[in-house]
This record gives structure tokens, sequence and C-alpha cells, in this order.
């Protein structure tokens, strides 16, 4: 099976990791993703349905607007990708707009744009929830139509929500499995303390979807996998789960500081027979 690439860029994004995940995922019905991001996970595996939830809903919006109406969402994205709209001013005046309205389709179209033709295909809002990525700068943003079109087409045995972790773990039953990609931890508690609780998901976030995750699989039979950075903290998080390290290609970047990837850690909490 040819692996399938999302069609937005994505920091974390699991593309690189798959066949692992798809390795160490069990087998079952449904596969529930609490923290489904650019979804390589959802386009890279074959269940027979997802739920596959983001706490971000201008992704959500997005995912509905395209499993609803592919052809018209496609088409009008396509529009923006053009040499006129590669220009600083258009994409500061189309960020300035989106941060203005409330209508889902210019909402989601915008997203994809500034995704394509903002820097480094971040995704961040300030305080206010406004949208602040710089311009990009990039000499050709490409357009992702087949990217689009495959995940229009596995989107119809896909229901997107928009909500916290802890509502998607309720909706869970037996026959699902549970697959999670939370915000890293730091590598170290020193790292970026300030920065990395930025993100809106602390220490105690950590600890708290590693709890549930237990519970979920103990007490309710429903097996989780959590993917993380190999950390002494992650590990103590995890100690009741079967715990696989994934050994992550070392990237050499060319500003000399070298983009030193550390190990993964896939945790696998089992349902216990009952």
């Amino acid at each position: 099976m040819k692996k399938q690439r999302a069609f937005l860029k994505w920091a974390g994004g699991k593309y690189g990791l798959v066949e692992d995940i798809q390795r160490h995922l069990p087998a079952a019905r449904k596969l529930v993703e609490p923290f489904v991001g650019a979804g390589s996970v959802f386009l890279n595996t074959d269940y027979d349905q997802y739920l596959l939830a983001d706490i971000n809903p201008d992704l959500i919006n997005l995912y509905n607007l395209l499993k609803d109406k592919p052809a018209d969402y496609i088409t009008e994205s396509k529009r923006w990708f053009t040499p006129e709209y590669n220009r600083k001013e258009v994409y500061l005046d189309v960020r300035a707009q989106f941060n203005a309205t409330d209508d889902v389709m210019y909402r989601s179209l915008a997203f994809l744009y500034m995704n394509r033709f903002g820097f480094n295909g971040l995704c961040r809002y300030n305080k206010k929830g406004g949208f602040n990525v710089p311009f990009g700068s990039y000499k050709k943003p490409y357009f992702p139509e087949a990217e689009l079109e495959f995940f229009a087409e596995k989107a119809k045995k896909a229901t997107f929500i928009c909500e916290g972790y802890t509502e998607t773990f309720k909706r869970a039953r037996k026959g699902c499995v549970v697959y999670c990609d939370p915000p890293y931890a730091p590598l170290s508690t020193t790292a970026n303390f300030t920065s990395y609780a930025g993100n809106g998901f602390s220490l105690d976030d950590q600890a708290a979807l590693a709890d549930v995750a237990e519970k979920t699989a103990q007490d309710r039979g429903i097996p989780v996998l959590i993917s993380n950075h190999d950390t002494t903290l992650t590990r103590r998080l995890y100690h009741g789960a079967d715990l696989n390290v994934v050994k992550v290609k070392r990237t050499i970047s060319r500003n000399g500081a070298g983009r030193n990837k550390v190990d993964e850690l896939l945790a696998l909490f089992n349902a216990k027979e009952s």
C-alpha cells in the first residue's frame, strides 16, 4: 500500500512514523484519534470507521467541509495557489480577514492557503485567538490536489469532531482502539518551559492523559496507543504500558546546529482480558 501524505504541512506530523504505528496498533473495527492533527495515521490505516477529534475548530471545520463538499472546496482553494497570492501583503491581508470573520468556508480556504504559504507550515494563534504565522516566502507553494481528493474519499468512513481528549475517550466503545498523538513532552523539564506550556498541554495534562489511557484499557477493555518523546518523564508516565522505542532518523540541518531528533516512544496500554 502506497504511503499517503496529508494535505496539510504539520509540525510533529506522523508521516515518517506510520509504519511503526501501524505495527503496534491492535486490530479493531474503529480507530479513535483524540489528537488527529494532519491525519497521517488515519490516511495510512484501514479500519471500518474512524472517530477523529481535535481541539482546533478551524481544522475540524475544514475536514467536515472537505468531507461534505469536496469538489467545491478543492476548486475554490485551488484559485488561491497563484503567483499573485504569493506576496507578503496579500498573505497578510488574507490573514487579517481570516482573523476577522466567522465564515467557515472563508476560514477553511484561508487555513489551507496559510498552511502552504505561511512560514514552515506552522499553525499558531495568539492569546486572543488570532492566527499569527508570518509569510513564508516560498518560490511556488504546492497545491495538494491529489492529497485533498484522497482525504475526501477516505473521510466517508470518518466522523470529525471538535472537542478535548477527555470527551473523545468517553465516546470510545468495545471494538475501538484509541491512538493518541498529544503535543510532545519537553525534552527536559527546563527546556523552553514557559513557551512549552504555551501550547496548552502542560505536564499535568501529560500525566492526566496517561491516566485516562490506562483506565480506558484496564476498566473498559479498549486498547490505547500513545506516541511521545522517549524521556525519563514519559517512561515514568507510561510505566503500566508495553513500551517500544522507535529510532528516529537524525537529520543534519544546513545551519550546522543539527536537527537532532530524539527517539520516540510508542506506549501501548493493552486491554485487560476480563
